[in-house]
C-alpha cells in the first residue's frame, strides 16, 4: 500500500525539462512586466524552477515550496516590483492543479513561445538546489555594544566623530 502512494506522488512530479521550460516561459514574463535587471532575471530563473521542480502534487502548488519562493522574490526582488507581483495573479500564483495535473495561468496571458528577453545567464548551469534553504531575509541594522553597524564612509565619519567626544578610553582628553 505504502509503495503504491509513493509511485502515485511521483507520477504527479514534473519532469526536469519541464520545469526548466516553464521556469523559462514565467521568468521570461515577470522580467518583462516587472522590469527586471539580469541579476534579478537570473534569481527569479533560479527560484520558479527551484518550486516548480519540487512540485509532486495538488497539496504542494500553495504549500512550503509556494511559501519559500514569496519568500525568496520578496528578497529579490525591491518594493514595487514585490507589491507588482503579488497584484498579478499569474505570476503570484503561476501553477494550479486541475483534472489531475498542473496548469499554469502565465499562459491565459502570453502566447505560448514568445520570449522578450534572452534566456538567464544560469540558464544552462542552474540545475536545481540553491533555493533549497528558507531563504535569508532583509533585517534591520545589527546593534554592537548599543551602536549600530556603519553601511558607509559618510556614517562612519560621523559614528567615529560622536564617540570619539563622548565615549571610549579617552573621553575627555584632548
Amino acid at each position: 500500500m505504502a509503495m503504491m502512494m509513493v509511485m502515485t506522488m511521483s507520477a504527479n512530479a514534473m519532469s526536469y525539462t519541464a520545469a526548466k521550460n516553464e521556469a523559462l516561459f514565467l521568468s521570461d514574463k515577470m522580467a518583462y512586466e516587472l522590469n527586471l535587471t539580469a541579476s534579478q532575471y537570473d534569481r527569479v530563473y533560479e527560484i520558479n524552477l527551484d518550486y516548480l521542480m519540487n512540485l509532486n502534487g495538488r497539496a504542494d502548488v500553495f504549500g512550503i515550496w509556494w511559501d519559500r519562493r514569496n519568500a525568496d522574490l520578496r528578497y529579490v526582488l525591491n518594493a514595487w516590483q514585490y507589491d507588482k507581483y503579488i497584484t498579478l495573479s499569474h505570476f503570484y500564483r503561476p501553477v494550479a492543479w486541475k483534472s489531475g495535473g498542473f496548469t499554469f495561468a502565465v499562459y491565459s496571458h502570453y502566447n505560448r513561445g514568445h520570449f522578450y528577453n534572452a534566456h538567464p545567464k544560469v540558464y544552462v548551469t542552474y540545475k536545481g538546489g540553491k533555493h533549497h534553504k528558507p531563504a535569508v531575509h532583509r533585517e534591520a541594522p545589527k546593534m554592537h555594544d548599543s551602536k549600530p553597524v556603519v553601511h558607509n564612509e559618510r556614517h562612519m565619519a560621523m559614528a567615529t566623530k560622536s564617540s570619539r567626544s563622548s565615549s571610549g578610553h579617552f573621553a575627555g582628553r584632548r
